[in-house]
């Protein structure tokens, strides 16, 4: 199989804006747009969850979830997606790897860095959209 290749700059800034817009959906607790990211049979392992969530809808009610708690609790989080390199394969797929630190904001208090993680994706394109496969991440503060 031939090594994945650079993608063109015009793929590179679909994916920066791709990604933009997910993350803005995921912080802004629209779990089902959000979950519309991915492919319908998506695998996302992430190393908050007992175990990795498959599919559009455990992905939609695993963000509900997290939202209402945050919520609840006071709290807003904000991703940042950064540093995101791309790889395109042979099949048209791509292979994504960025660093991503989640901001928690108390409502009415302070910001600070919740979480560093690396966020390995691979991308492939559905009715002419992008969408995640497969996601994995990891995170800096653990073994």
């Amino acid at each position: 199989m031939p090594e994945p290749t650079e993608p063109s700059l015009l793929l590179y800034a679909e994916v920066q804006r791709f990604y933009a817009r997910q993350m803005q959906q995921l912080d802004l607790g629209k779990a089902q747009s959000w979950a519309e990211t991915f492919t319908e049979d998506a695998l996302f392992d992430v190393p908050t969850l007992p175990e990795p969530v498959r599919g559009r809808s455990g992905l939609a009610a695993a963000v509900g979830r997290a939202h209402g708690l945050l919520a609840e609790a006071g709290e807003r989080h904000r991703h940042f997606m950064g540093m995101v390199d791309v790889l395109e394969r042979a099949d048209g797929s791509l292979e994504a790897r960025s660093y991503t630190v989640v901001y928690a904001s108390a409502v009415g208090g302070t910001s600070r860095v919740h979480r560093v993680c690396v966020c390995e994706d691979v991308l492939v394109r559905e009715d002419g959209e992008l969408r995640v496969a497969r996601r994995k991440v990891t995170r800096d503060d653990l073994p």
